[in-house]
């Protein structure tokens, strides 16, 4: 168990378990884009662990940039997204990626999505560490998920309970 501000967590995914999912989504990108080039578009500050892990295992001529968007205070989503940084390349006629920490009720992802198709690329796909199918709200397909989980809420390996908990290693969830 850890404790985070007022919060109680169990483990829940361990290091070892994350990492080898990591890699085998690394290895589909791989195969999937074999002699393409690919930019990696990923929403911080969630993100940073599993993008860094993930592209330690991409074997592709590829960029990596970064968004940053905001939606959730504390614990809930607000539904809300706020753009506080954005990307600077532009994605016309690229194969692109974008990367996510958890997709839960999709609503970052969906606008993030949307902005970017308007941008015509060759292709655009999601790649996230952590989904939640039960609270999913929306039709964006999912084409790389490292891990299915349940509808708790989770923390570590780059996920936060206001701003705390990003690194640590293995990831926990809230204790019932």
């Amino acid at each position: 168990m850890i404790q985070i501000k007022d919060l109680t967590f169990v483990p829940y995914i361990n290091e070892h378990e994350l990492l080898e999912a990591v890699n085998t989504i690394a290895q589909r990108i791989n195969a999937d884009y074999k002699g393409k080039e690919v930019l990696f578009v990923g929403v911080l500050n969630g993100v940073f662990m599993f993008a860094s892990d993930l592209m330690k295992h991409i074997d592709l001529k590829c960029q990596i940039s970064f968004v940053k968007l905001s939606s959730y205070d504390g614990t809930q989503s607000t539904e809300n997204v706020r753009q506080l940084f954005g990307l600077k390349e532009s994605v016309e006629g690229k194969h692109i990626i974008l990367l996510e920490d958890i997709v839960d009720t999709g609503i970052t992802i969906d606008g993030l999505y949307s902005d970017l198709l308007k941008q015509n690329p060759a292709s655009l796909e999601i790649c996230t560490l952590l989904f939640k199918p039960e609270k999913y709200t929306k039709q964006v397909p999912i084409k790389y998920v490292a891990k299915t989980i349940s509808n708790e809420f989770v923390v570590g390996y780059g996920l936060d309970y206001d701003g705390y908990g990003r690194n640590i290693s293995s990831i926990y969830q809230l204790k019932a």
